[in-house]
């Protein structure tokens, strides 16, 4: 209570007061684009319109994914994009708390029991710089949350790879091929597994493709994937 008094819970985006540590005021969240409602069941963009089955975008009709389903907790867009750069590049590590409630109620269709949490591996080069992994910092919250394994290394990066961020979709895939591999220490853990693997942004989704078919080659019996945010053709 006396921490309370000296640090009083502030919110997650603007620093207003709050009634709950790591939150968001009224007016953040009513301009927070939580992702509801009928969404795609292999990227989780929003899709129009309502469907008791599963649906798929037109992005993921055109491009093969190698993942089973996938899902998304808020648009890359206003305050979406503020909480991912805030993480990411921000040094915000307090962000993680709550997006890992978040992250647990978008995950909710894809999550069964012994189902293993895995962040996307950073390149030893780029960890270095940026000094920690934001995907696995959420895939830790989302641990917490749900009382599932994560395990921080299954994957690594083998290859430091060139920036996506003006590239293409061709050229984002072709650059990572190959780029991402089972660390040979868990696999034995992946052999038959049932995995989620969690990143901070959905683009293209060559990154998640990377690591899922890297999942798939060392034996994982079922992939899905979930981001923090996902970019989609109307944000």
């Amino acid at each position: 209570m006396a921490v309370r008094l000296v640090y009083p819970p502030r919110c997650t985006l603007c620093g207003m007061p709050v009634a709950d540590d790591f939150g968001l005021c009224g007016a953040c969240w009513r301009d927070t684009p939580f992702i509801t409602g009928l969404v795609c069941d292999l990227c989780g963009t929003p899709l129009p319109g309502e469907s008791t089955g599963a649906v798929h975008c037109d992005a993921c009709l055109s491009i093969a994914r190698p993942w089973a389903r996938g899902r998304a907790a808020l648009r890359y867009e206003a305050n979406g994009r503020r909480l991912v750069l805030a993480l990411k590049h921000g040094d915000r590590h307090d962000v993680a708390q709550p997006a890992g409630k978040w992250l647990a109620r978008a995950a909710a269709p894809l999550l069964a029991p012994h189902t293993l949490l895995a962040p996307v591996p950073l390149h030893w080069l780029r960890l270095l710089s940026r000094r920690f992994n934001q995907s696995a910092l959420l895939a830790r919250a989302l641990a917490n949350e749900t009382g599932l394994v994560m395990v921080p290394d299954l994957l690594i990066r083998s290859r430091h790879t060139q920036s996506l961020k003006d590239l293409d979709v061709t050229a984002r895939h072709a650059t990572l091929d190959g780029a991402i591999r089972a660390n040979p220490r868990h696999l034995s853990t992946l052999r038959g597994a049932r995995l989620l693997l969690i990143d901070d942004v959905m683009t293209s989704g060559a990154t998640l493709s990377a690591a899922t078919q890297a999942a798939y080659s060392a034996g994982a019996a079922d992939v899905c994937i979930l981001a923090l945010a996902r970019v989609s053709k109307d944000a």
